[in-house]
This record gives C-alpha cells, structure tokens and sequence, in this order.
C-alpha cells in the first residue's frame, strides 16, 4: 500500500494577551476580562488552549479564585431550568 503524502500543518503560535498588551492587567475586580477566561461551566480555562504565559496564568488562576470567593463570579456554570 502506497503511503498518503504529509500534509505540513500550520498553526499559529499562540501569545500572551496580558505580555502584548502592556497596559492590560489582571485584577479580580475586572470580572469582564477575566469571563473570557472561564469555560461556561466555570472551569478556567488551561493555558495550552487560551496561550497565556506561565506567570500570567498563575496570576489569572488567583484572580478568578479571589473573584469567586467575593461572588464576582460564580463557582459553577449558569444553571439551566
């Protein structure tokens, strides 16, 4: 059986929003930047998928845990019903 050619698959090196875009900070009282982070059933996001830094995932994982302890966000996904 004759083998199928490779294809070169291209994929985009993914950055770190808050290392572009200086004046961007992480703060749990920002609960608008920080929604993008968290999956609709309230799980945060991993960085291998969103493309933060080390640094700065550590950084969101704080402020989201920090938002939810004050009931800025919820714990949880919106419920249905």
């Amino acid at each position: 059986m004759a083998q199928r050619p490779q294809k070169k698959l291209f994929t985009r090196r993914k950055s770190c929003r808050f290392c572009g875009e200086k004046e961007l900070t992480i703060n749990y009282k920002d609960v608008k930047t920080l929604r993008s982070f968290v999956s609709e059933r309230g799980k945060i996001i991993p960085r291998r998928i969103v493309g933060t830094c080390a640094t700065h995932q550590r950084q969101l994982c704080e402020a989201i845990k920090q938002a939810r302890q004050i009931a800025f966000l919820p714990y949880s996904g919106s419920t249905q019903g």
